[in-house]
């Protein structure tokens, strides 16, 4: 039998993306106004570990959360995890390019802000194409995008600043 080496890295993806589970849990069980629209506050912890540890680290939480979160809830291999886990890639995606080249101009890699504004565009905007290519291929969907897109716009700029509020707690 193989020991699996587990080192700090591995220690601290856990205990984040335990953390984000919970936040994704709890936020499960708030009311939306629209299906689709939630705060996305377990995002804040991807944005931290991403700024503090790196975009590896930061992917698993994510997916962890992701997978984990559908387990728990109860939405596994549903329509809401594969929009959940669509919106997770987009928004993992969207944040590389940023990562890459901030870490050769740290001048323009995005803050938590940026970070957050631009997962949360990316996620809603994945979630909203899933969502009509496969679930509701209407036009009429197609009106609620600006809406969607205002909701992501909204929710990153609040889960930014907190995370931008925490990294400073955690800088002092």
């Amino acid at each position: 039998m193989t020991n699996l080496d587990v080192g700090q890295s591995d220690y601290r993806i856990a205990g984040f993306a335990a953390l984000a589970i919970v936040i994704h849990v709890a936020e499960a069980a708030l009311p939306s106004p629209l299906p689709g629209i939630k705060p996305g506050l377990a995002n804040v912890i991807t944005v931290l570990v991403l700024l503090r540890w790196g975009w590896r680290e930061a992917a698993w939480v994510a997916l962890l959360r992701i997978l984990v979160g559908s387990l728990v809830v109860g939405t596994f291999l549903s329509p809401t995890f594969i929009l959940s886990l669509g919106g997770g890639m987009a928004a993992l995606l969207a944040m590389l390019p940023f990562v890459w080249l901030g870490s050769y101009f740290p001048a323009l890699a995005p803050g938590p802000v940026g970070f957050s504004l631009l997962a949360s565009l990316a996620h809603m905007a994945a979630q909203f194409g899933l969502a009509y290519s496969i679930y509701i291929p209407h036009p009429s969907l197609l009106g609620l995008f600006p809406v969607f897109m205002t909701a992501a716009l909204v929710f990153g700029l609040i889960s930014g600043t907190i995370a931008h509020s925490v990294i400073k707690k955690l800088e002092s």
